[in-house]
């Protein structure tokens, strides 16, 4: 259920097209800081509190990067999986026309789970203006989330949290959860570092080796069999063991509400860095707390993408790019670990606050 308060949501938009039943939300949460700045999401069951849920995690992440950007958020409500290219860009055509009433004026669109360059191309194209999106194809002058932004901020914010925790990268295990853009960048990046690579799982399994898992070959069995659970040598499961895997480090990189009370007893990372979006509640990171399990919130965490965002909407370059997400990165992850440590608070309470400070400063 969609909650009010003093922050927003200033407006929620459904819309519907019965030619090519598109059906979606936009939910704009906050534009004190400029045009709400969010993902266009497709998945079949996503809901209207869904995209409320992530367009306030939006305004936070913002805020938390010194953007000027607000929070949004869209969803369109289809399976990716059963739709032909056609019919998926004329669903993202329809709803990028849909949208000219507040888009790019209030609201800028990214990609995000199962849209990609080439569908930001297609909105921006069905829009008419090309500051309406980020995160299109480098013809359109765009830098594409392909090159690795959230990834990479991701890996860069869990080197700092090791570095909090007094642990050394190279003696350091981490598994992650989903090998899509942001998984497989953070596993790729965390590898160069030195940290070690134990597991990994995606839509099909989780495969789990204690001894490492080279990332080159698990790409190539990525790539050529579909599903990271073929690697070998190591132990093919159920996705969700990866909640009970025994490592430093979890990165979580896919499904939103991916860790739920039940959960917490059966878990024993020492660190975990939120890579996607919402993966768990706030409740579930203060039990996580008790246990002594250090969590990273996902808008601290994962600020690489929409840091990318704003990189390309002023025409900035990759190496920019790159240079400020490691600069924004480490210095809110830092900020904000030592600020819940000397307020001995939950790091997303001490995130929030930060954040919300910001909100509220440029309202006035």
């Amino acid at each position: 259920m969609i909650k009010f308060d003093d922050i927003g949501p200033e407006k929620i938009l459904e819309v519907y097209d019965a030619e090519t039943k598109m059906h979606g939300f936009v939910i704009i949460d906050n534009t004190n800081r400029g045009p709400g700045k969010g993902g266009v999401r497709m998945t079949p069951d996503i809901t209207a509190d869904e995209v409320f849920r992530l367009a306030r995690v939006m305004t936070w992440k913002t805020a938390m990067a010194d953007l000027p950007f607000g929070g949004a958020k869209s969803g369109i409500v289809a399976d990716a999986k059963t739709l032909s290219q056609k019919q998926k860009d004329a669903i993202v055509a329809n709803f990028s026309k849909a949208l000219k009433i507040v888009s790019p004026e209030i609201y800028i669109a990214a990609p995000d789970m199962n849209t990609a360059e080439h569908e930001m191309e297609i909105f921006a194209n069905a829009n008419g203006s090309l500051k309406s999106c980020t995160g299109k194809p480098a013809k359109m002058g765009g830098l594409p989330h392909e090159l690795g932004s959230t990834g990479f901020g991701v890996a860069q914010s869990a080197i700092v949290a090791i570095k909090h925790l007094n642990m050394n990268i190279k003696k350091t295990s981490f598994v992650v959860e989903g090998f899509g853009n942001v998984g497989w960048f953070a596993a790729k990046f965390l590898t160069d570092y030195g940290a070690r690579l134990v597991g990994v799982s995606d839509s099909k399994g989780f495969i789990y080796s204690k001894d490492g898992i080279d990332f080159k070959k698990l790409e190539d069995v990525k790539k050529k069999t579909g599903s990271v659970i073929n690697y070998k040598p190591g132990n093919s499961m159920e996705g969700r063991e990866i909640l009970k895997a025994k490592a430093d480090v979890l990165i979580t990189a896919a499904i939103p509400d991916l860790v739920k009370e039940n959960d917490v007893s059966s878990m024993n990372f020492k660190l975990i860095v939120e890579g996607s979006n919402i993966p768990m509640s706030a409740d579930v990171e203060k039990l996580l707390a008790k246990k002594g399990i250090l969590v990273v919130p996902d808008f601290v965490a994962n600020a690489g993408g929409v840091i990318s965002s704003y990189i390309e909407y002023i025409g900035g370059t990759k190496a920019q790019m790159f240079k400020m997400i490691e600069e924004k990165i480490k210095k809110n992850t830092e900020l904000v670990l030592n600020n819940a440590k000397n307020e001995n608070m939950p790091p997303r309470n001490a995130a929030e606050e930060i954040a919300k400070l910001r909100v509220i400063k440029a309202k006035k």
